[in-house]
């Protein structure tokens, strides 16, 4: 059998996501930074990478749409340009308007980054190996963030904010591979394109896609409104050490779990995995909440941070694999974007109800909410899907 690294297509669909969420991720932490320089409040600078995720959100319901009418190529390539040039134009200015118009303009490439990378896996592999092809895609969009989500700061802080904005133009040099992944998808998956061009298919409507869809999105949600929440407050609830620790731990555990949990879905399915991988994400909030309790138990929360990653990478996983076999080839375009918007939707909300109850009471109180929340998706895990394609 073909190595996963060797199918046409895989290599420039790497290199492109690997490029592209190096820029995102450099500046998610840095940006606000970059505000507060200016003279933004902390609520001010809070709103850089809220925008930021509004712009990428609405920009995925479009993308697929974009596909349609433009092709890969153009698609491609605008994303890649829209998400480095505003980035290196942070330099210019870091006056609170013009950081929050550059970020929009960030977020427009973001969602094509994110709609299209995964949209492009399931048009480049069979599927028979598309756990495995979206394992090595995760791990495209893993490793950056587990390097330069925690380096950000302090490369900022010691190195310089010129250096961050540097590295945060990178996507500009995934243009040659977007280039080349649209070539090969323009050869191998024309009829993605032609698929949802054309009059509805009444046997095949758009609507089903979507209620079949609902059970992969509400999964997402559970595991990224936890791992929103603990990605969003770490700092604020355990010391510097232990949150970066925490974090470096999460993030390399998450990065594991979606590469490995890719090919046991490939083997086994992925309807075994799920509800055990339900259950870690209650397991991990609810240590999550006992540990940032007073006193606060360092050792728990690594423990903790641990038992939140192996969930959080292996569910991205596996929902991904979920939506892509619950809906027709004509519709893939379609469930990458639901499962995009599920995703920044549910770390959005992460951010923001914990936050919020954490004001009014406590960060574990908060934690114990979100572990309920999400141990309450468990018979939607348990449910067979019906109808998947």
């Amino acid at each position: 059998m073909i190595s996963i690294w060797r199918q046409p297509g895989m290599r420039p669909l790497v290199v492109m996501t690997f490029l592209g969420f190096c820029g995102y991720a450099v500046l998610l932490p840095v940006a606000p930074l970059w505000a507060v320089a200016g003279g933004a409040d902390t609520g001010e600078s809070g709103l850089v990478n809220g925008v930021l995720l509004l712009f990428t959100v609405l920009t995925q319901l479009f993308v697929p749409r974009a596909l349609r009418r433009l092709g890969w190529g153009p698609t491609l390539v605008v994303g890649m340009v829209l998400l480095g040039v505003p980035a290196a134009l942070l330099a210019v200015s870091d006056a609170l308007g013009p950081v929050l118009a550059l970020s929009a303009a960030r977020g427009v490439g973001f969602g094509v980054l994110t709609v299209t990378g995964s949209s492009a896996v399931a048009a480049l592999v069979g599927t028979e190996r598309r756990g495995e092809a979206i394992g090595v895609y995760g791990l495209a969009v893993a490793l950056p963030n587990l390097v330069l989500l925690p380096a950000g700061p302090w490369l900022a802080e010691n190195a310089g904010f010129g250096v961050v904005f540097a590295i945060s133009a990178l996507p500009l040099l995934a243009v040659p591979a977007a280039l080349r992944l649209a070539s090969t998808l323009h050869h191998t998956a024309p009829d993605l394109l032609a698929a949802g061009g054309g009059d509805a298919d009444p046997g095949d409507p758009a609507s089903t896609a979507y209620r079949r869809l609902l059970r992969p999105t509400l999964l997402l949600l559970s595991v990224t409104l936890a791992g929103g929440a603990v990605l969003t407050f770490a700092p604020q609830m355990v010391s510097g050490t232990t949150a970066t620790a925490g974090l470096f731990l999460m993030g390399l555990v998450a990065a594991l779990g979606r590469w490995r949990a890719g090919m046991l879905a490939d083997r086994y399915g992925p309807q075994r995995f799920l509800w055990p991988l339900v259950l870690l994400t209650g397991l991990g909030t609810a240590l999550v909440a006992w540990s940032v309790a007073e006193p606060v138990e360092p050792l728990v929360f690594l423990v903790a941070m641990v038992v939140v990653g192996l969930a959080y990478g292996g569910l991205q996983n596996l929902t991904l694999v979920v939506a892509f076999g619950a809906v027709s080839r004509r519709h893939h375009h379609l469930a990458s974007a639901v499962w995009n918007v599920g995703f920044d939707a549910g770390t959005a909300l992460g951010s923001v109800a914990v936050g919020a109850i954490a004001v009014q009471a406590s960060f574990s109180s908060a934690f114990w909410l979100v572990a309920c929340l999400t141990v309450a998706v468990l018979p939607v895990a348990l449910r067979s899907p019906s109808g998947a394609r």
